[in-house]
């Protein structure tokens, strides 16, 4: 047997390692970017800061010290200078993946910090294995930022394990609902309608608000929200502020919630403070085409647009503006309709009070034309009161239509024919002003005798009756129109 040689007998006293083979061995050496093992191998193993962990925000120095014992994979036992490649990442990723198989197939909750926070979601490490949380499975409700998570540590169980395929998916709202539910069954099993409860403003809509109960959320309708109208509930209420709510109603896992307590029901007294006649202040709430909602107190009423004033034709934006405090006089309540009728023109004097006093038969006096009609033509005389000129109190002339004679915006002078305070009615006459035509009553005097006029009901009967059986030619018929 020949004598082996030194080295010989150095390489058969060391032992042997090969690639994949994991390995234990002691810090030599810590650098910034490496880590040196002495692995009892006849070269030393290297572990690249990359082998070492994928957050690069890692300090070797800080993490690792000499004297230290760590377990390695060897990745290459010859790197081209010697030394043995080894990774620690990939050795602590493959003992992660086994521990989060089991936290698999036992549904098993695990508890880690978030890594990295990306647009379609969260990356969390548990044991150096990445986990990956999608955006929908991150919360119970949809959250658009998921930056809060950034370096929080979060709970979730593994629903998707798939190391092959590089997909490992957990899930945090499934924890979330689980817990939601089993407060919820707690809390409805407590709550009654009827009661007052404390809750947290958790959402606004423009249909009303999510309030958080501790265990499930109720929704406080629009309606629900006042006595009186909520225009806006994001103008009235605000994320995270508290309040005091009634229970109104539950069913099943629905709760609804009321912010309108019984015991300040405004309508309670109303047949009192709103009694009809009774002159109340309250405040313009909105307008609409057909009058002026008025905020009572809690009480809407509404001023119609015939109410609000004295002059015809007005539009209730022209005489109120929303939020102007006015006073307004009752003028019906309806309590089981909620409703009460009111009159701002009720409050102030009319044009029409004391008329007789500034108006009388006889009077000339200038006007304007305000609108015309097939009838005639109505004059303002007095501000707010318009006197009627029949059409046949326009002209001695026969007219057709008051529009061929006048215009609205005209300036007339009329007489006084008749004033009626009680019905608002002023009689006019253009034509009493004027001379009357020498030839018009002659004309009009042969008119009458050459051709006498039949009893109405005697004309009407013959006019609907046949021609041929009325024994009266069409000219007979007609013979009193006058050209």
């Amino acid at each position: 047997m020949s004598e082996l040689s030194f080295e010989q007998m150095l390489e058969d006293s060391v032992k042997t390692i090969r690639n994949g083979e994991i390995v234990q061995g002691t810090v030599i050496d810590v650098k910034d970017d490496e880590i040196i093992l002495n692995i009892g191998y006849k070269a030393d193993g290297i572990i690249t800061k990359n082998e070492y962990t994928n957050d690069s925000s890692v300090v070797l120095t800080d993490v690792v010290k000499p004297g230290d014992t760590m377990e390695a994979k060897v990745l290459k036992v010859n790197d081209g200078e010697g030394q043995v490649t080894l990774t620690y990442k990939r050795l602590a990723a493959e003992k992660g993946n086994k521990r989060l198989e089991e936290a698999f197939e036992n549904q098993e909750v695990l508890k880690a910090p978030v890594t990295q926070v990306l647009d379609g979601g969260l990356c969390v490490n548990v044991e150096e294995a990445r986990v990956f949380i999608p955006a929908s499975l991150v919360s119970d409700t949809y959250e658009k930022d998921l930056s809060k998570y950034a370096d929080q540590e979060i709970e979730f169980v593994i629903t998707e394990f798939n190391p092959r395929r590089r997909r490992i998916i957990g899930n945090r709202k499934q924890l979330l609902l689980a817990e939601k539910a089993e407060k919820q069954k707690e809390l409805l099993a407590k709550i009654n309608v009827g009661d007052k409860v404390e809750g947290v403003v958790k959402n606004v809509t423009d249909f009303g608000a999510f309030i958080d109960l501790g265990g499930a959320d109720g929704l406080l309708h629009i309606s629900e929200m006042s006595w009186g109208r909520v225009e806006n509930p994001k103008k009235v209420f605000t994320v995270g502020e508290k309040l005091n709510v009634l229970i109104k109603d539950i069913q099943g896992e629905k709760i609804a919630l009321s912010l309108k307590f019984p015991e300040t029901n405004p309508w309670l007294h109303a047949d009192e403070k709103y009694a009809v006649g009774n002159e109340v202040t309250g405040k313009v709430a909105r307008l609409t085409s057909f009058g002026a909602f008025i905020d009572l107190g809690g009480v809407d009423g509404l001023v119609h647009v015939t109410e609000l004033s004295h002059e015809r034709n007005v539009s209730p934006k022209s005489v109120v503006s929303v939020g102007d405090e006015i006073e307004v006089k009752v003028l019906a309540i309806d309590e089981e309709a909620g409703r009460v009728s009111l009159s701002l023109k009720a409050t102030t004097p009319g044009p029409w009070d004391g008329v007789e006093q500034k108006l009388a038969a006889g009077d000339v006096i200038e006007g304007k034309v305000k609108r015309l009609t097939d009838f005639g033509g109505f004059v303002e005389v007095l501000p707010g009161i318009d006197g009627l000129v029949h059409i046949s109190q326009i002209s001695h002339k026969r007219v057709e239509n008051p529009k061929d004679v006048l215009s609205v915006g005209q300036d007339v002078t009329v007489k006084v024919l008749e004033v009626n305070a009680d019905a608002e009615r002023v009689s006019l006459s253009i034509k009493a002003l004027e001379e009357r035509p020498a030839n018009a009553e002659g004309e009009n005097n042969e008119k009458r005798q050459s051709r006498p006029r039949r009893p109405k009901r005697q004309e009407k009967r013959d006019y609907e009756l046949p021609e041929t059986q009325s024994g009266f030619s069409m000219a007979d018929l007609f013979g009193d129109i006058e050209l």
